[in-house]
C-alpha cells in the first residue's frame, strides 16, 4: 500500500503504509519542518503498517523536535511496532 500524507495547518495526516519502500515520501514532507512551524500534529490513526525503517524515521523526527525545543504531537493508535517503540523507549 502506498503512504499518503495530507496537511492542513500543522495537522498532518499519515495514511498507508510506511516501511522502506516509501520512506522517502515521508522524510521529504517533514525535512525541515521546523525551520517553518514551532509545533506539528501527526496522526498516525490510519496508518496501515510500519516496519522498523518507518519507526526510525518517526523516532528521528521526535528527537528533532526535542533538540529543536519544538513541539511534536502524535495522535491515534496507529500501528503497534511504533506503539512498542516508544513505550520501550519511556522505560530506558
Amino acid at each position: 500500500m502506498n503512504l499518503e500524507i495530507t496537511q492542513a495547518n500543522n495537522y498532518f495526516k499519515v495514511k498507508g503504509a510506511l516501511d522502506r519502500k516509501n520512506l522517502h515520501v515521508f522524510q521529504k514532507e517533514f525535512r525541515n519542518i521546523f525551520d517553518k512551524v514551532n509545533a506539528i500534529t501527526v496522526s498516525i490513526e490510519h496508518l496501515t503498517s510500519i516496519d522498523r525503517f518507518g519507526v526510525k524515521a518517526i523516532a528521528e523526527l521526535h528527537n528533532e523536535a526535542l533538540v529543536r525545543n519544538k513541539q511534536l504531537s502524535i495522535i491515534g493508535l496507529g500501528h503497534g511496532n511504533l506503539y512498542n517503540h516508544f513505550k520501550s523507549e519511556e522505560a530506558a
